[in-house]
């Protein structure tokens, strides 16, 4: 039973990582490819700034976006499982999913539209008369970046965090306020540390992609907004170096990598240490 799911994952993630590592070790002269094993694309990466710059960039705006996207999440996804009748929730979470309904690019472009000098948010604000000029700090920067990732990835945001709650035995919670604990002690002490697994899950299925994305820190970062997998996208595509793309790539999945695996042990640790 297990064997197709195991062939699957082989031949999809295990050969084509694989096949990244080996590059990373190798150099490229425009066509040619030389398989001599050597460490001067990890040694290039480790002396020039540029590569440092940009990871520390991405691992900001991967972490800044997370957050953004948990916090705002979760109050939606309490409303929806503690608030809404039974026979509603269905509609809410439908809802939710309409954002997948249109094309990622459609949605960055339209962003593109809300947050330009001649866009919405500046139109109004002009016409209500906050602003004399529009604003120029939100687009084509990390700002622009953040804000279209984190109304993107929502949605991954919401519905583990919602599947976690609904797990919750509400007589836990009945028990909590009849022993004294206030609704917001019982929160705290009850609800949020048994909603846990759904915001881990949150946080890595927002952490993991955001720091990978190099579709929304092309089209709204501007010159001042690109990542390191713009970086990487230049090395494979304009630059024709390879192994060094794949070095980058490497270098960055075991930044994400070794970031996920601590939030992970911090939170068993600091469950434990509330159980």
């Amino acid at each position: 039973m297990i064997s197709p799911p195991l062939i699957y994952a082989i031949l999809m993630l295990a050969i084509p990582i694989g096949a990244i590592v080996l590059f990373s070790f190798w150099t490229q002269n425009f066509m040619d490819v030389d398989t001599t094993f050597t460490l001067n694309n990890y040694r290039e990466i480790i002396e020039k700034p540029i590569y440092f710059a940009l990871l520390q960039r991405s691992l900001f705006v991967s972490g800044t976006v997370t957050f953004v996207t948990v916090i705002l999440a979760f109050p939606v996804a309490y409303f929806v499982s503690f608030h809404v009748p039974a026979h509603r929730k269905s509609l809410w979470l439908f809802l939710i999913t309409i954002p997948f309904w249109t094309s990622y690019l459609i949605r960055v472009f339209l962003w593109k539209v809300i947050l330009g000098y001649n866009g919405v948010v500046n139109t109004g604000l002009i016409n209500v008369g906050l602003i004399d000029e529009p604003l120029t700090f939100i687009l084509y920067n990390v700002n622009a970046v953040i804000i279209t990732l984190a109304h993107a990835f929502a949605p991954f945001a919401i519905l583990p965090i919602f599947v976690a709650l609904e797990k919750i035995d509400r007589s836990l919670l009945e028990a909590s306020e009849d022993l004294g604990e206030s609704k917001l002690s019982t929160f705290f002490r009850v609800t949020l540390p048994l909603s846990m697994p759904g915001l881990v899950a949150a946080v890595l299925i927002v952490f993991i992609p955001t720091i990978g994305d190099y579709v929304t820190p092309e089209l709204m970062g501007g010159a001042g907004g690109k990542l390191i997998a713009n970086m990487i996208q230049t090395q494979f595509l304009a630059l024709n170096n390879a192994p060094l793309g794949a070095a980058l790539a490497i270098v960055a999945m075991l930044c994400v990598a070794a970031i996920s695996l601590l939030f992970v042990f911090l939170n068993r640790r600091w469950l434990r240490g509330r159980s």
